[in-house]
């Protein structure tokens, strides 16, 4: 567990904190020293050296094995690419839709991944939505559809709306059992607790780096299974995908022999530099420690809003990192809280309210006092005991 000494030197390293509240890293991580450092480590190569080329692609492949070892996968495991649509669709464009047709996705997915496979059904695709019910998906929703005519089930692991955990490893279970592939879109969660895509028995995995792994946007990785790589040729492609981008030959079509073929033009440079100082800065806190201290976070602030009587979209149980207060004029509540120079966000009726390593009881308690002057603005539940229940 860290100390409270731990935790101020740790929040030190990010400027916003000496004039604002950060409370917003479900949509962007702040800036902190290391990673700023990265990014001029780029600009001084570029002012000194003009193209280094080789210089930033041992970088670019040195941010490949930094996640790759941050998700206890292989580098040859691992793709960089733009952003998580992207890597979604390059998978999407080497699958074909003959024997198996299904995709099989809950309705919390973030709207990028029912995009991406809606945009399938040309190709014969049939894609259907595992219902919720109120704020979670119960597990049991997902064996009524997945069959022996499912080729793939995409999950989310926190809901971007409301906070809900799935249960992913018994919803992999369920797939696996019918033979269809897995996918795990883990972009809210990456960066606030241990990631292991082999204990998870994953097909695929994908985050990007601008939220809780603390980098830039522009910048994400997917994990794909070593023993899927060689069946999955994607059309969505490009010279950084093939087996010698430096053979400058447009007449030869060789797609690398590891994740790399789902790669496609030029490595954004800039932010490969600036995404490994943030990898580097969470390994030295260590996993464990963020994880810890995350879900103190949040029980922490669940247990303030049940007090106050605000209906949470977000479980009672919740390991965080993102917590969902019910509001009424959720817009609204936002500019409150920034008048107090608490930074949040929102998304539909809900209040956004995300923590991470750098955060403090003292935020929560930031957050509460502004909340007890908008009670007007917040749904309250006329029974305080069910606060949190989806049962």
């Amino acid at each position: 567990m860290l100390t409270d000494a731990q935790i101020r030197q740790i929040r030190s390293r990010f400027k916003i904190f000496k004039h604002k509240i950060y409370l917003n890293s479900c949509s962007q991580g702040p800036l902190s020293d290391a990673v700023q450092a990265g990014l001029e480590e780029f600009m001084a190569s570029w002012h000194e050296q003009g193209s280094p080329w080789e210089l930033w692609v041992n970088r670019y492949e040195a941010a490949r094995t930094a996640f790759a070892q941050f998700i206890k996968a292989s580098p040859d495991e691992v793709a960089i690419v733009t952003s998580v649509s992207a890597g979604i669709n390059g998978i999407a464009s080497a699958l074909n839709f003959r024997e198996r047709k299904k995709v099989v996705m809950g309705e919390f997915e973030f709207p990028t991944m029912g995009h991406v496979w809606l945009g399938q059904r040309v190709r014969g695709a049939e894609v259907q939505f595992v219902k919720a019910e109120g704020n979670l998906i119960p597990t049991v929703n997902y064996e009524t559809m997945v069959d022996r005519n499912t080729l793939i089930v995409p999950i989310t692991r926190v809901c971007f709306k409301n906070g809900f955990r799935s249960d992913v490893e018994a919803i992999t279970k369920i797939a696996h059992s019918a033979g269809a592939l897995v996918m795990l879109d883990d972009y809210q969660d990456s960066g606030t607790r241990p990631i292991d895509v082999k204990a998870m028995d994953l097909d695929f995995f994908a985050t990007g780096t601008l939220k809780y792994l603390l980098g830039p946007p522009g910048l994400a990785f997917m994990y794909v299974r070593k023993e899927l790589i060689s069946s999955l040729a994607p059309t969505v492609t490009g010279w950084f995908g093939q087996a010698n981008p430096f053979a400058y030959d447009p007449k030869l079509f060789e797609l690398n022999s590891t994740a790399r073929r789902f790669e496609s033009g030029s490595p954004s440079v800039p932010n490969v530099y600036a995404a490994l100082p943030g990898f580097q800065l969470l390994q030295e806190i260590g996993m464990e420690n963020v994880a810890n201290h995350v879900k103190k976070l949040a029980q922490s602030m669940l247990s303030c809003a049940h007090d106050l009587g605000i209906r949470a979209k977000t479980p009672a149980d919740s390991a965080g990192p993102l917590v969902v207060l019910q509001a009424k004029d959720s817009s609204l509540l936002v500019q409150k809280l920034a008048e107090s120079n608490i930074v949040a966000s929102n998304r539909y009726d809900g209040l956004r309210i995300s923590f991470h390593v750098y955060n403090t009881l003292d935020d929560v308690k930031a957050v509460v006092e502004v909340l007890k002057k908008n009670l007007d603005l917040m749904v309250l539940d006329p029974d305080p005991a069910s606060v949190g229940s989806y049962d």
